[in-house]
């Protein structure tokens, strides 16, 4: 992903890895890092998730300085004990997350980021062999600084190696499906009415004959 950063927000001398130097923070210091999560749960869960703005795409990410910081919020520190953002998620969702990961700690999630190599090992293979040639959507999250894609070039892989690819965009952040779900059901909705009609003809059907029984 590093070549495709956005050079004019991440000067490669300033952030040689970009917005996702926070990665290999976890391939280098997973022990660390996990055990920074672990120290306030909640505290963590309520950082971690909150909503997106404009103002987020137009300055460097938060995890872009990761590592110089020597941890997330600096050495040995767990997360800032922050209000829930509501616009997020609710009271009841934070207490599942809450207590799945007082369950099993962060270990196995932050485990994913040691993976790198395997997974570049089997892109390689698939590119190779597959392309995606069946209809394919995807939802741009205008405000996610992380998974920025409508001014970077993180988006050109996609577009090279999906043949039928439409595009769509919800005005929120990283956590695009819980900040804004009525959006993303209506862009999925929009997508499928116009893409999958025949089989979106039989799902209005069966609903009428529903609505008449």
């Amino acid at each position: 992903m590093i070549p495709l950063a956005d050079r004019r927000l991440y000067p490669e001398d300033q952030h040689p890895s970009a917005q996702w130097d926070y990665q290999l923070f976890y391939a280098e210091n997973l022990e660390a890092a996990s055990a920074a999560w672990e120290k306030d749960i909640g505290a963590t869960v309520r950082a971690l998730f909150r909503a997106g703005s404009p103002e987020d795409v137009r300055r460097p990410a938060f995890t872009a300085g990761v590592r110089a910081r020597g941890g997330f919020f600096g050495p040995g520190a767990g997360a800032p004990d922050l209000p829930r953002d509501e616009a997020v998620f609710s009271a009841v969702e934070e207490s599942a997350y809450v207590a799945a990961l007082t369950r099993n700690g962060f270990e196995g999630p932050d485990s994913w980021y040691l993976n790198a190599e395997r997974n570049m090992a089997f892109a390689e293979r698939a590119r190779e062999r597959w392309r995606l040639e069946m209809p394919v959507l995807f939802v741009h999250a205008a405000y996610d600084s992380i998974c920025e894609t409508q001014t970077s070039r993180l988006v050109e892989p996609m577009r090279q190696w999906c043949d039928d690819l439409d595009e769509a965009v919800v005005a929120s952040g990283h956590w695009m499906a819980q900040e804004k779900p009525m959006e993303v059901n209506a862009a999925l909705s929009q997508w499928l009415a116009r893409r999958a009609t025949a089989i979106w003809q039989v799902t209005l059907s069966s609903a009428d004959r529903r609505r008449q029984l």
